[in-house]
């Protein structure tokens, strides 16, 4: 429809639909002439009879209510309402407004009750998903939760927001890489800050109206340092003082957490609950990260069962002592933040076995590093004590080899060579008498590193809360809640 022209008798008025059976968007015609569709959104300024209508908070005409006689063009700024999901159009003609200032898309409304959203055609929340860029090839579309997009299409490209806010995922069961995506158009996947057209699984964010509240700590299992948030924050470490959150309790709200500050980077969708620990590793059968995969946030001891093999591995967060056999025996390979798509890549970064069968989680540690190193076993022979790393035993110390340690703070990793190369020993604290007892017969360890802060990540930079004042245009978590209303006069 690009032109149309309305002849009647008397001054009559219609509302215009965009599908079949009065759907979809509406928009509201008086007499006269409309040379293009943005015309057909005009109104007629004069007034004739009284108008009423009650406006609720909440579905079934419930909660908050506030009656109206004339305009608004904002409810937020006039009734302190964010929106309303019900109402009661008792005298006159109304429309209804998703936008401050008589904007957006319009909705009609006759005398009646509208005990719910939908009630007045407000559009439940829609994602399309597109094999192919600019909205082309095979499409699936949702309106909810999907743990698993596989059988719908093999990539995606691009996609269309028409209602609500989603979180999509990398992978399936809401794991992976996590982008918000909003009411909009997003053409190719560089639009949504995508690494690749693989997205597997999404998640629909309900609609929220309430207070927000969320506290995060310094360390796991909610220890340390605590600060409590209410609104969005752009850069936590300004603020809380601290580089790292570890745990965090959602209390009210739907929040979410970036990796880098003015809400950039890696995003993290946290609904409410308790969060103890931010680190998780899984390995994957094939390269790739293919078949099947095993996930896994603390210490394994066989992983048999779960995984014939182990080809690739993807470190969430937190870092990971791998080993040969099952027990924590054999062969040690240290795995931090990142990924591992194939055992090759593992290998020429120091891995000396082709498969995994047990992990460790290697605790969160802040605090200062110390540990004795012994010449002979038992303690014997030469001391040195360790505060830091050391790149070669023998050039700082003087020392051929080191055949026990004490642990005494912190976390350790030792190495066969000089320059942290070759076979390497996870130590936690404690007393290591004779390394040979450890099935490390005939090995030396000639240099030794500790694990810091900096090496497990896991740091949040910015929160941003959904629907938080001025946040609004960076983070809405509900587009179509209704913002303006105005009175249809005939």
């Amino acid at each position: 429809m690009g032109k149309m022209q309305l002849h009647q008798g008397g001054e009559r008025c219609f509302m215009i639909y965009e599908r079949p059976n009065y759907t979809g968007n509406q928009y509201y015609l008086r007499r006269g002439e409309y040379s293009d569709n943005q015309r057909a959104i005009g109104l007629n300024d004069c007034h004739r009879g009284s108008y009423k209508m009650r406006l609720y908070e909440r579905s079934d005409m419930s909660g908050q209510m506030h009656e109206m006689l004339d305009d608004c063009p904002n409810i937020q700024d006039r009734l302190s309402m964010s929106d309303f999901n019900s109402c009661n159009v008792m005298e006159g003609h109304w429309l209804l407004y998703d936008q401050p200032n008589y904007k957006g898309r319009a909705y009609y409304m006759r005398p009646g009750e509208y005990r719910r959203f939908s009630d007045w055609g407000g559009v439940s929340p829609r994602i399309i998903f597109y094999e192919d860029k600019n909205f082309q090839g095979r499409s699936y579309e949702c309106s909810n939760d999907c743990t698993d997009l596989h059988s719908y299409f093999s990539r995606c490209n691009s996609i269309r927001v028409e209602s609500g806010c989603f979180m999509i995922y990398e992978r399936p069961n809401f794991m992976g890489h996590q982008y918000f995506m909003r009411r909009g158009e997003y053409p190719d996947y560089q639009r949504w800050m995508g690494f690749s057209s693989c997205i597997r699984s999404c998640r629909m964010i309900p609609q929220y109206r309430g207070s927000y509240r969320l506290r995060i700590y310094e360390k796991p299992d909610f220890s340390g340092h605590m600060m409590e948030f209410m609104d969005d924050c752009p850069c936590v470490s300004d603020r809380f003082h601290h580089r790292h959150v570890y745990s965090s309790n959602v209390m009210n709200g739907v929040w979410i957490f970036y990796e880098y500050p003015n809400y950039r980077g890696r995003q993290y969708f946290l609904r409410p609950g308790e969060y103890r620990r931010y680190r998780d590793i899984v390995f994957y059968e094939e390269k790739n990260f293919q078949g099947r995969s095993y996930e896994c946030m603390s210490d394994c001891s066989d992983m048999s069962s779960y995984l014939s093999r182990c080809q690739s591995c993807r470190v969430e967060s937190g870092c990971f002592m791998t080993y040969e056999r099952p027990n924590y025996m054999g062969n040690q390979f240290f795995m931090r933040k990142g990924e591992y798509q194939d055992m090759q890549r593992m290998m020429s970064m120091g891995m000396m076995f082709d498969t995994i069968r047990s992990c460790r989680m290697i605790p969160f540690h802040r605090g200062q590093f110390r540990m004795r190193i012994h010449e002979k076993e038992n303690f014997g022979g030469q001391m040195n004590e360790l505060m830091d790393d050391c790149d070669n035993i023998q050039e700082r110390y003087r020392m051929n080899e080191c055949q026990s340690c004490n642990v005494m703070e912190g976390h350790w990793l030792m190495y066969e060579q000089p320059q942290f190369r070759g076979k390497m020993m996870y130590m936690r604290p404690g007393e290591y008498r004779n390394f040979k007892d450890m099935g490390m017969s005939g090995q030396r360890f000639m240099s030794m590193r500790r694990v810091t802060p900096a090496q497990m990540g896991g740091h949040v930079s910015a929160v941003a809360a959904g629907l938080i004042g001025a946040t609004l245009e960076v983070l809405v978590l509900v587009e179509d809640d209704l913002k303006s209303n105005r009175a249809i006069t005939v």
